[in-house]
This record gives C-alpha cells, sequence and structure tokens, in this order.
C-alpha cells in the first residue's frame, strides 16, 4: 500500500515538473478565476401532422446581453426552411447556458409567393434541456417551444 501512494505522489510531481496535466486538470479554471457556466444540451425537435415546408426559427447561442439581443433579435435567432412530416422530423441540438432564458424554437408555414398555405399543417415542437421534455407546443399552422414568455 505504501507503494501505491509513494507512486501516486511521484507522478503527481513528475507531471506537475514537465507540464503534464491530467485532461480534467488542464480544464480547471485558474486559481481565482470564477469557474465557467454550466453548459446545457438542448435539444430541438419540429414534425408537422403532414408533409409541409416550414420555416423554423431557433437559439442556439446565448446572446451576451439581452440589449444585444433586443438590438438585432435574429442575429440570435437563425432560421432554415425545411420539409418536415409525421416521419420526417427536424432536430437540433444546442448548447446554451441559460436556456431557461433563450431556449426557443418557433415553426410556422413557409409562404410561397406571400401566400399562406389554406390547408393546416398541424405543426408540432419539443424542447428538451439534457435529455428532459420541458416544452411542447402545437398549432394549425405554427408552434412555439419557449420557457420564456415572449
Amino acid at each position: 500500500m505504501r507503494t501505491s501512494k509513494i507512486s501516486a505522489v511521484a507522478f503527481a510531481i513528475l507531471c506537475t515538473a514537465t507540464g503534464l496535466a491530467s485532461p480534467a486538470l488542464a480544464d480547471d479554471p485558474p486559481p481565482g478565476d470564477p469557474p465557467p457556466p454550466p453548459a446545457f444540451n438542448v435539444r430541438y425537435t419540429v414534425t408537422a401532422d403532414q408533409p409541409v415546408n416550414a420555416e423554423i426559427y431557433f437559439r442556439d447561442t446565448d446572446p451576451p446581453t439581452f440589449s444585444d439581443y433586443s438590438h438585432d433579435p435574429y442575429v440570435f435567432s437563425p432560421n432554415v426552411e425545411a420539409t418536415v412530416g409525421p416521419d420526417r422530423p427536424w432536430v437540433l441540438e444546442a448548447t446554451l447556458t441559460d436556456p431557461m432564458q433563450w431556449g426557443m424554437v418557433l415553426v410556422q408555414a413557409q409562404s410561397s409567393l406571400g401566400a399562406v398555405p389554406k390547408a393546416s399543417a398541424g405543426f408540432n415542437c419539443t424542447m428538451a434541456i439534457n435529455g428532459i421534455v420541458v416544452k411542447q407546443d402545437s398549432g394549425p399552422k405554427g408552434a412555439l417551444c419557449s420557457l420564456r414568455n415572449w
């Protein structure tokens, strides 16, 4: 048992002397620095009751400040066009430090030449944080999943 303790101490001294560190130690902040904020995995899923072309807005980045967001929200809310359906989900995984504030996915029917489709698509969205579904919404022409009241 004593040999193990000496070996562990010798290994630690060798690592320190040579500048080697374990990956866990290498990621630690320097003493006195605040630890980085925790990161959360946010998974957005969008489907529709029938195949439809959709426009999807989402947040995959935390704005540095609310004023940065409010001055140009579209910088922090990119959008994609996708065909979704019951067997064709759109899924995006993002990492946010404050998903309660910034997590959001919005889906609506993609307009063609400015006209909104007459038939309802039956959109559905789900937002999960670290694997736990925290919000679901459905609507005939759109759906919004967000924990913040926008």
